[in-house]
């Protein structure tokens, strides 16, 4: 754990996980996370959900999780989409796909948009408390729950947590982007899950995963 006081960009965040993704794993990306993922530079297998409806990230991680028990899925989601849809977690916990791993990035705003302060962050409560995301991942079910605030340290312990047991819940702060905008599609919505559909499929010519995990 870290201070929650300081906060790592997003972009050393997805650049941590870019530099230790497998060659097999699907990786779904939302908002400002497909944004940056996408100038990072998205894999075949890659899912940046743009347009998409707010929300759907992690239960779109699932269904590919599910349906490829033996490939790794990673969802990196925001704090305001997890807000849209909080009944993931427990539909994701109630399967229990090992190879799940739900990474929230927490900037309190509503970056897209205009940054709009979220209802989970410190500045639209009247408590001027965040709410505690970690808690209620524990609360739908899960039980590898991982929170960092300095980018050197979720790059020091990404692997281990990502090669471990899931469904895997991570929060990790990162600092919002003055001014930041929304990302660009990188093609028609149906076209790009059509085509990731098929390089899923055993005739496809995506690559081979890589698991189960090993404890």
């Amino acid at each position: 754990m870290s201070d929650a006081t300081e906060r790592m960009s997003q972009m050393d965040a997805l650049r941590a996980l870019h530099a230790v993704r497998h060659a097999g794993d699907v990786i779904i990306t939302s908002m400002g996370a497909a944004r940056d993922w996408m100038v990072l530079g998205a894999g075949p297998l890659d899912l940046p959900l743009v347009p998409s409806s707010m929300g759907t990230a992690p239960a779109i991680g699932l269904g590919i999780a599910l349906a490829q028990p033996h490939r790794r899925v990673i969802v990196v989601n925001g704090d305001g989409a997890m807000l849209m849809n909080l009944g993931s977690l427990v539909t994701i916990t109630a399967a229990a796909p090992a190879n799940l791993v739900l990474i929230l990035a927490d900037n309190g705003v509503y970056e897209v948009t205009g940054a709009q302060p979220t209802p989970g962050s410190p500045a639209a409560r009247a408590d001027g408390a965040s709410v505690d995301f970690i808690g209620m991942a524990r609360a739908a079910g899960f039980r590898s729950l991982h929170h960092w605030s300095n980018a050197g340290e979720w790059e020091r312990h990404i692997a281990h947590v990502l090669d471990g047991p899931g469904p895997t819940f991570v929060l990790l702060d990162v600092a919002r982007v003055p001014g930041a905008v929304g990302p660009r599609s990188p093609g028609p919505a149906p076209a790009r899950a059509s085509e990731l559909r098929r390089r899923l499929t055993p005739q496809g010519d995506g690559s081979e995963a890589s698991y189960p995990r090993t404890p």
